[in-house]
């Protein structure tokens, strides 16, 4: 059985996120598609004392139906403010020490576009988390221009017998059409997830996978 499974690149993705990604063989960074403002793109939540904080990477977004992949980012100065802000909320966490220097370095790093950004922040934390599903850009492969026969179209170039997908398709994804093609459907869920040990109360799933990783180190895979 072969599984793949498609989704937009997100900014440090919450653990549901990287659930997917470990489920499947292949996983297809979906950045061709539309960017959506004020979606989970180029922010998400960290946990703080007060709750839950975004953290907004600023960008470039200069007209509608623009792709994933052409957004700019609006300068570098926000890269050091989330590490300090990083650093301020889980310095105290069991394994934050651990990780620390390889995330310090990556925000060193110079970014240009966002798609490039948070794929390869995904890529990082696949390793930290010791993850082993390849990881693969749309542009990368030929696909048709229809919604749903470009997932299709994705999913018969790795030959899959299996697609997973987000809950959120359901309302406009064929399954008709990859039945048709012997590939079946299979939809995640997110409501299994059992509490970790988290450094702040009261317990919050939906922020990032780095709390996650923070908190439980080399056991993060048995919260998934």
């Amino acid at each position: 059985m072969t599984t793949v499974a498609v989704c937009q690149s997100n900014y440090m993705p919450w653990k549901g996120y990287f659930d997917m990604i470990r489920r499947a063989d292949y996983f297809v960074f979906y950045d061709i598609v539309q960017y959506t403002k004020n979606d989970w793109r180029n922010r998400n939540k960290i946990q703080t004392p007060a709750g839950p904080q975004w953290l907004t990477v600023p960008v470039l977004h200069r007209h509608l139906g623009q792709p994933i992949n052409q957004i700019e980012l609006a300068g570098n100065s926000w890269q050091a403010k989330h590490w300090k802000t990083l650093q301020q909320n889980y310095r105290k966490a069991a394994y934050f020490d651990r990780y620390a220097a390889q995330l310090e370095d990556f925000y060193r790093r110079d970014w240009r576009y966002l798609s490039d950004l948070n794929q390869s922040f995904i890529a990082l934390l696949c390793e930290l988390l010791q993850i082993k599903t390849t990881l693969v850009k749309a542009e990368s492969l030929l696909l048709s221009t229809e919604r749903n026969q470009r997932l299709l179209d994705i999913c018969q170039h790795f030959n899959a017998t299996q697609y997973l997908s987000g809950p959120a398709a359901q309302a406009y994804l064929d399954t008709e059409l990859f039945k048709q093609q012997g590939i079946s459907v299979q939809w995640m869920q997110y409501h299994h997830y059992p509490p970790y040990p988290q450094l702040q109360q009261p317990f919050e799933h939906a922020v990032t996978v780095l709390d996650l990783l923070f908190n439980t180190g080399p056991d993060a895979l048995a919260y998934l």
